[in-house]
């Protein structure tokens, strides 16, 4: 029978969904089927943010872990798995509000019992996130791989300055622009994005290898 990969995502810049996108091609590649299932917020995160106060308001928010309710997930999320993977962005130093909820309400019904692979994309500090996660999957009886993490490919403080001016609607167009020789774009890059395409073959081949070894 067909291996069968759950991807469970959110994405709010679309980050997360471009790595995924090629993630699930390089699955898919080695002859997995890939089920995506978008985490949608109840009351969707503005873009871009209309004032300083509301971002701030949301990164506290998810500094203190607090959820944002999402809709009910597609009862296909409940059928058998030979991988699941939980993706999504780093939301200062946590997962964010939908994916935090994803967990508290469905996450060990969905979890339980399944290799769970986290797969994060960030401007950095992804390791609270990334054992906050860990912890919570093995609370659910779910046994955690080797995390994916993909980090922007910008320095300091470059990073961080970019981000908020993307979040903002305020990013400088101006190619020849100081900044922009400092940052020349938002988000991961073409090598990352080959990246995942290659993660994703590996773990396409890790598991119809285990179908064949069971053979």
């Amino acid at each position: 029978m067909k291996k069968r990969v759950l991807i469970i995502y959110y994405s709010f810049t679309q980050q997360t969904r471009i790595l995924i996108k090629n993630f699930a091609a390089g699955i898919e590649e080695k002859g997995a089927e890939v089920v995506l299932e978008r985490l949608e917020p109840v009351q969707p995160y503005e873009f871009p943010f209309k004032t300083d106060l509301r971002l701030a308001s949301v990164m506290v928010r998810t500094f203190l872990r607090r959820r944002a309710e999402i809709h009910e997930i597609s009862q296909a999320c409940y059928g058998e798995w030979d991988r699941i993977v939980l993706a999504g962005p780093t939301w200062s130093y946590h997962p964010s509000g939908p994916v935090l909820d994803f967990l508290a309400r469905f996450g060990e019904s969905v979890c339980r019992g399944k290799e769970v692979s986290v797969f994060i994309s960030c401007r950095s500090y992804w390791r609270l996130h990334y054992w906050s996660l860990r912890i919570a999957l093995k609370r659910f009886g779910s046994f955690p791989t080797a995390p994916i993490i993909y980090v922007h490919p910008i320095k300091e403080p470059y990073r961080l300055i970019g981000l908020i001016l993307q979040l903002r609607g305020k990013m400088i167009r101006r190619e020849n622009s100081w900044f922009r020789k400092h940052y020349p774009g938002y988000g991961h890059n073409k090598s990352q994005l080959e990246d995942a395409y290659q993660k994703g073959l590996s773990v396409g081949a890790e598991i119809t290898s285990k179908s064949e070894d069971a053979d």
